[in-house]
């Protein structure tokens, strides 16, 4: 007798969450963006560093008042939160069919600790890919403002990125436009100046979402 399988008995497959990451210099509109996405979509709402109890930990190692950690010290210290933060929220939550996104990503890492610290952008993505195990965000968006804006927008209270000089910040930011030009299927850059409702349209445009 051949075996005909019941429509109620076939297993039903969860399709994957989709991983969206914003990325910027500080004072970008990153975090507010991320949050108001991740509301429009009902999404996962997390960030690098500090998405998980271990990750708040190093953030505060990497940010905040303590000794300062070397400049490979501190790359190796993104990637701990990272591979903690992937296994641990991302992974589960995309193989459950939740869309996720993510306040800063490897982004940060090739900007910051590459084209800011002037390590090498080919040690770092191997570093990268070895952390993420290849899961690396489906989209990114890149939100840009002047240098000059964000400083403005920062204050007198600023973490230990936020207290980089001027030279850093731009250095960072042309390190985005890099990254964003050598891979634009995954990356959008989006205009981070004007109305955070501005902004969030065009946000959801370069999303794909209605």
């Amino acid at each position: 007798m051949d075996f005909i399988a019941h429509p109620s008995k076939e297993v039903q497959m969860t399709q994957r969450g989709k991983y969206i990451a914003f990325e910027g210099w500080e004072a970008s509109g990153k975090s507010t963006q991320a949050r108001l996405l991740s509301r429009r979509l009902d999404a996962v709402l997390t960030r690098e560093p500090g998405g998980t109890a271990l990750g708040v930990a190093i953030r505060d190692l990497l940010l905040g008042n303590g000794p300062a950690p070397t400049e490979r010290a501190e790359a190796l210290l993104f990637a701990a939160d990272r591979a903690q933060h992937l296994a641990e929220v991302v992974e589960p939550a995309l193989a459950e069919g939740s869309d996720v996104i993510t306040d800063r990503s490897y982004g940060s890492t090739l900007a910051y600790q590459g084209y800011g610290r002037g390590q090498s952008i080919e040690e770092l993505m191997r570093l990268v890919e070895w952390t993420s195990g290849g899961l690396l965000p489906d989209l990114v968006i890149l939100l840009k403002v002047p240098v000059e804006t964000a400083d403005d927008r920062l204050g007198d209270q600023r973490d230990r990125m936020e207290s980089e000089d001027v030279d850093f910040a731009n250095r960072v930011v042309e390190g985005f436009n890099v990254l964003a030009q050598a891979d634009p299927d995954r990356w959008r850059v989006i205009d981070g100046s004007g109305s955070v409702d501005e902004v969030a349209e065009r946000v959801a445009l370069a999303a794909g979402v209605k």
